[in-house]
């Protein structure tokens, strides 16, 4: 406690500047042996907004608090022959213990709310529950906080809700109903409160993002206390994060997994379907009218993802045409963001041929399949020629979602410096391609497909590390609020065309279609619109698209309920012959045209996953506590 209490000194200016500059290290500085009075520690927004600032140093780091970070748990990756190191193989061999016990996992116990380096970070199970009890910490002395405008007490008090709520949420994502501490529990106690059922969590959960809603301004910038460090703000957790936070808490609520745990109906809950549309909607009605967050243009659309060579700048925004647009709404920790990358993530991506350090990782070729094509339909069978939507398996890259041409590397593209050999210059993915073989065939891309959505080409020059390369993941950006919508609005109100109550300009299809018009994609096709699961089957495409290799596709397989199903079980390769009628010059000018034959896809690896990999186990020695405290079953 001496630790936090030392930091309260420090200007708020400073203060609020932390989250955007990444660091606490002015705070550290300090004498550990300090002291000031628990009454001094909260009494004014100065100090009380210090305190508060370890809430946001809790932000789990997922893409890189370490050396070889993975995050994409469901069908969309799979990691090279025999590295058994990362969780994602933990998943794929059934085996979800590793999530602590493995050396790269971002799920761990431990971490340090007030450390300043990547690696405190990677440790989600253990700062959230180290966040929790500050939260309610923090929320026990409202009272103290006496020298402040209603304004500055808002703020505090929005911002402890949203934490506690927010914090429990991203345990129950991954290990279900909890022991919901709402209360500061006395170090003498005995901790003994009972978990509760997945739904009854989300209520509490969602009474905590409900007050922050009602506390926080839409933007910092516009209040007389956020005026002090004006452009700075954009990081501080608002209402409309908290509106989408709460939307999303109930949402998870309602969806089958979440459903069948708490009341053994494998459907969605109508009711908490609505709510959660409900909950978007004021979201989305706020951003209509402020344009606090807008979708980035697809001009702009990788620098959702990454920024290079930009001084440093975060992702998640984009400025066109002399307007910045904001998408992101909740990003991963920044801790050390400007470095980060190079240490060693983005040379996964990267086959042998081009870098040969790093342990590597390949989107998987079903999952690619998802990207359909830019007339909107989607590849029923991508071995099958398909009149209707335009599918060729002798031209598989032409006319696809132009997501597929930002996030996928195919046969044929650039993807080095023209001093080198054809065969490594340029995508050679086909069937015995040097890209497939190389010199270590472990490493090899044995899919087929390469990813570039975090990575790019970097204007064709893959050599280096890329010192000037920043990636920091949106937990939640607007395009996910839209589908998230979609969904709640379909499924609460019973059609694709349905609206939530109190947001009647915007239709579930009509989400969905804002999304695939800034892609330039074709609309959801009237034959998906006939039926709450015919249209289910393209939003859940869509989500699968839009937000490819984001962190989002294990839990939603998860929560609805198809992790276990097939085809969602296969890891699969695509292979292929370069026809002979296009000459190499012809296929690197536009590699989109490329002619092969003989396309086929093998099963890599198929999952045996059974009805106990729907959740996490809890650490043994914390279901040992007490009897109230169980292990999720079969674990």
């Amino acid at each position: 406690m001496e630790k936090n209490l030392v930091k309260l000194s420090i200007s708020l200016v400073l203060v609020l500047g932390i989250l955007v500059l990444g660091s606490c290290k002015a705070y550290l500085d300090e004498s550990p042996l300090s002291t000031i009075s628990s009454t001094d520690a909260y009494k004014n927004f100065t100090n009380f907004q210090g305190f508060t600032e370890e809430l946001y140093n809790a932000i789990p780091l997922i893409t890189a608090s370490d050396y070889h970070n993975n995050w994409n748990w469901g069908e969309d990756e799979i990691w090279e022959t025999g590295e058994t190191r990362p969780f994602s193989y933990c998943v794929d061999a059934g085996n979800y213990w590793g999530w602590n016990t493995t050396g790269y996992s971002w799920l761990r116990s431990g971490g340090v709310t007030y450390g300043t380096t990547r690696t405190d970070k990677g440790h989600l199970y253990g700062l959230c529950w180290q966040a929790i009890r500050k939260a309610n910490l923090g929320i026990a002395n409202l009272d103290k906080l006496t020298d402040a405008t209603d304004e500055q007490k808002n703020l505090i008090a929005g911002q402890l809700y949203f934490f506690r709520g927010f914090y429990h949420f991203m345990l129950m994502q991954y290990w279900g109903g909890l022991p919901y501490i709402d209360y500061l529990i006395p170090s003498d106690a005995v901790f003994d409160i009972p978990r509760l059922k997945y739904q009854p969590t989300a209520e509490k959960a969602a009474a905590d993002f409900q007050k922050a809603a009602d506390l926080l301004p839409v933007d910092w910038d516009k209040t007389t206390t956020g005026a002090a460090t004006s452009g700075n703000n954009s990081q501080r957790i608002n209402k409309i994060m908290a509106l989408a936070y709460l939307g999303k808490d109930l949402l998870w609520a309602g969806s089958p997994l979440m459903n069948e745990e708490s009341t053994g109906s494998k459907t969605y809950n109508t009711d908490y379907c609505k709510r959660a549309a409900e909950a978007f909607g004021r979201a989305l009605t706020l951003c209509d009218s402020t344009s606090y967050y807008e979708l980035v243009p697809f001009s702009a659309y990788s620098q959702l993802f990454y920024t290079y060579n930009a001084s440093g700048r975060i992702p998640g925004t984009a400025t066109v045409n002399g307007h910045t647009y904001r998408e992101a709404i909740f990003m991963e920790n920044l801790a050390a963001s400007g470095s980060r990358w190079r240490w060693n993530q983005v040379n996964d991506y990267r086959p042998p041929c081009l870098c040969t350090s790093g342990i590597k990782v390949y989107p998987t070729a079903n999952y690619v399949d998802y990207y359909g094509m830019a007339n909107g339909l989607p590849i029923a069978d991508p071995t099958v020629k398909d009149p209707i939507s335009g599918y060729d398996p002798e031209y598989p890259w032409k006319n696809r979602d132009p997501r597929f041409y930002n996030d996928i590397i195919f046969d044929g593209e650039a993807c080095s410096v023209a001093s080198k050999a054809e065969n490594v210059q340029y995508a050679s993915l086909y069937t015995g391609g040097w890209y497939r073989v190389t010199s270590n065939p472990n490493k090899g891309v044995r899919t087929g497909y390469i990813e570039k959505k975090f990575t790019s080409q970097y204007d064709n020059n893959w050599d280096g590390y890329m010192d000037n390369m920043v990636v920091v993941l949106s937990l939640m950006r607007l395009a996910d609020v839209y589908l998230m919508y979609a969904e709640a609005t379909t499924e609460g109100y019973g059609t694709p065309t349905s609206t939530a109550s109190d947001y009647t300009t915007l239709s579930a299809v009509d989400a969905v279609n804002k999304i695939r018009d800034r892609a330039g994609v074709g609309h959801v096709a009237s034959q998906y619109l006939g039926s709450t699961d015919s249209f289910m089957s393209e939003l859940r495409r869509e989500r699968a698209v839009e937000l490819a290799f984001e962190g989002h596709r294990f839990t939603d397989l998860r929560r609805w309920l198809l992790l276990t199903e097939k085809p969602y079980t296969y890891k699969k390769a695509v292979f292929f012959d370069r026809a002979n009628d296009v000459t190499s010059s012809v296929l690197y000018a536009n590699p989109q045209n490329g002619h092969v034959l003989n396309l086929t896809e093998t099963v890599l690896l198929e999952r045996q996953l059974v009805s106990k990999h729907y959740w996490l186990p809890f650490l043994k020695s914390d279901v040992s506590l007490y009897a109230g405290f169980y292990q999720n079953s079969g674990w």
